[in-house]
């Protein structure tokens, strides 16, 4: 099945493993928490156990260099849709709280990006991440 929206996550190409997984699993959390059509019906088992329901599309991961996530911000902003971004500074915060703050008190231009998550049109999403390879 082909979808005509992309849910794609960038992540800077020098992360260490675990960086890459925490990254992808609060940027997700942005787009779940804000598109409710991304989410698809609760699953239960052959035994009528319930389970929590998940993004009703595949979640598309890439990397790349700083520049690139940096571009790709730039990008979606220019489309008119809103990005989740990861900064290397939330690595050294604990809390919702904090991390907003960490990211507020840097500029735009200047900020460390490790990582983005959007969600939108395909060929937005396709025109975004130009230049970005499949995550490994």
């Amino acid at each position: 099945m082909r979808f005509n929206t992309k849910i794609a996550v960038l992540l800077r190409d020098d992360l260490a493993a675990w960086q890459r997984l925490n990254v992808t699993a609060f940027l997700v959390s942005g787009i779940a928490g804000t598109r409710p059509e991304t989410i698809g019906q609760p699953y239960a088992d052959a035994d009528g156990t319930p389970y929590l329901p998940m993004f009703r599309q595949p979640v598309m991961v890439y990397a790349g260099d700083a520049a690139l996530l940096t571009a790709a911000r730039e990008r979606t902003l220019r489309r008119g849709l809103t990005p989740a971004v990861f900064t290397a500074d939330l690595f050294a915060t604990g809390n919702d709280a904090d991390n907003r703050a960490a990211v507020a008190a840097v500029h735009a231009d200047k900020l460390d990006l490790v990582g983005i998550a959007v969600y939108g049109p395909r060929a937005d999403i396709d025109k975004i991440f130009k230049g970005a390879t499949l995550h490994p």
